[in-house]
């Protein structure tokens, strides 16, 4: 699939607000704040097309995005490190076309960028991807696959770097995402994490040859 990552850059000032897309890729990498409330945002994306999110503070971000070509955006609220806890969130998502709701994070040391889709429209796959199982707990029944991104941007630069997800068979918006279960299972399925990064309750969506998504969000993160 196209998955667009977010780069790692200095944290900029801490103001709420509106964020359309720019006019260029360069001046979209690394845009990451850190919200007031102690909660980590970050927003990144590429391309043309009507997209903007807005940092709204208390763990509540929002996304509109229409028309988009050659590109995409992720836009998050959640916690820097990352790791096992359990993420509740609510709100609304609506959304046509590629992109994904989900719990969306990163390791490094390997470099893995990991997604844990709860809602979606398209999946779209660009990459291949390799089933490894499923499992089913309290939370629900998630279907496991990996893929690899050559070349790719990271949060590290450029890299090669391989991608896990749990992707949910029943779609849902709201609940509770314990992310230690998505990684017991994964270790079982022969998956291994590095050492966490960022991750964040993101809204992505991007364009995939004549794909093209539109959409709306509005999700609280605690």
């Amino acid at each position: 699939m196209v998955s667009f990552s977010i780069l790692a850059a200095a944290v900029l000032a801490v103001v709420p607000g509106t964020f359309a897309a720019p006019s260029s890729y360069h001046e979209t990498i690394g845009k990451q704040l850190q919200a007031r409330q102690g909660g980590y945002y970050s927003y990144w994306s590429e391309g043309s097309g009507n997209f903007g999110c807005n940092q709204q503070g208390g763990g509540k971000y929002s996304c509109t995005w229409s028309g988009q070509k050659g590109g995409g955006f992720v836009a998050g609220t959640g916690f820097k490190p990352g790791g096992s806890r359990a993420v509740k969130y609510s709100g609304t998502y609506d959304a046509k076309g590629p992109g994904y709701l989900s719990l969306y994070g990163w390791t490094q040391n390997p470099l893995i960028e990991y997604y844990i889709i709860d809602s979606y429209d398209i999946l779209a796959p660009g990459e291949p991807w390799t089933h490894k199982g499923n499992f089913t707990f309290e939370e629900g029944t998630y279907d496991l696959y990996t893929s690899q991104r050559v070349n790719k941007p990271s949060i590290e630069g450029t890299r090669t770097f391989t991608q896990f997800w749990s992707v949910r068979t029943e779609k849902r918006v709201g609940g509770t995402i314990t992310t230690g279960k998505h990684y017991d299972a994964w270790n079982k399925a022969g998956m291994k994490l590095g050492n966490h990064n960022y991750m964040i309750l993101a809204t992505e969506g991007f364009s995939n040859g004549t794909l093209l998504p539109s959409g709306s969000s509005s999700i609280t993160v605690s």
